[in-house]
């Protein structure tokens, strides 16, 4: 049996990353065909580590495989949108309680920090403030101590950060005050108010969601 090396894991790491950011920020668009050797020269890297990765990434569900052999970026609708709306908030409900119900200092003072550093990027248009963004809502639900609900939290974020890209696009989007709503969430938080904090995370979530069915839906 055949296990990579240090070097073989961090090729296959990076390719993934770099893959993942591609498909989630439509830079490979939904449906479009993934060639081994298209890739492998567009990343400068091993068709290997190309293979591995897309794997990886069919556990994602940000790949699909097609003709047994072949594969493409997975593709995006109405119905998977839902579907995934309907998960992610019912799911970081769940763990949002918990993590407030076991408030600790600690938590709270990471809470701040994620949150301050996310604002301060995007103030000033950063493009590191996907990972800040990420960073807060998931630090949000990691004080519930429930690593496997909170692997499924992760996964339906990268899956629903797709239709955010799509709806940051539209006319009207930037209408909405996002700061203020993670304020509100970040707020409740702290305060430990369990009931305020799930209604603006959900009320967060439902807002694009909205805006993209409308968007999809040509309204």
């Amino acid at each position: 049996m055949h296990y990579p090396d240090i070097s073989d894991s961090s090729a296959i790491q990076i390719t993934y990353q770099r893959l993942r950011d591609m498909i989630v920020k439509g830079d490979l668009q939904p449906g479009e065909k993934l060639k081994i050797e298209q890739l492998r020269k567009m990343l400068n890297t091993g068709a290997s580590p190309i293979r591995e990765a897309l794997s990886l990434l069919t556990s994602d569900m940000l790949v699909e495989r097609f003709d047994q052999r072949g594969f493409r970026a997975a593709p995006v609708s109405k119905s998977s949108f839902d579907e995934i709306l309907m998960l992610r908030c019912t799911l970081e409900d769940m763990a949002l309680r918990t993590s407030i119900e076991k408030a600790s200092e600690d938590w709270e003072e990471r809470l701040v920090l994620a949150h301050h550093h996310m604002s301060k990027l995007s103030r000033t248009g950063s493009s590191d403030f996907e990972n800040a963004h990420k960073t807060f809502h998931m630090l949000l639900l990691q004080n519930s101590e429930l690593p496997t609900l909170l692997r499924y939290c992760e996964q339906l974020y990268d899956l629903n950060i797709r239709y955010r890209y799509l709806a940051a696009g539209g006319a009207g989007y930037e209408n909405r005050c996002i700061a203020t709503e993670h304020k509100q969430i970040f707020e409740a938080a702290l305060d430990r108010d369990v009931e305020s904090a799930s209604k603006f995370l959900l009320a967060h979530y439902h807002r694009t969601g909205a805006y993209l069915i409308s968007l999809m839906s040509g309204d």
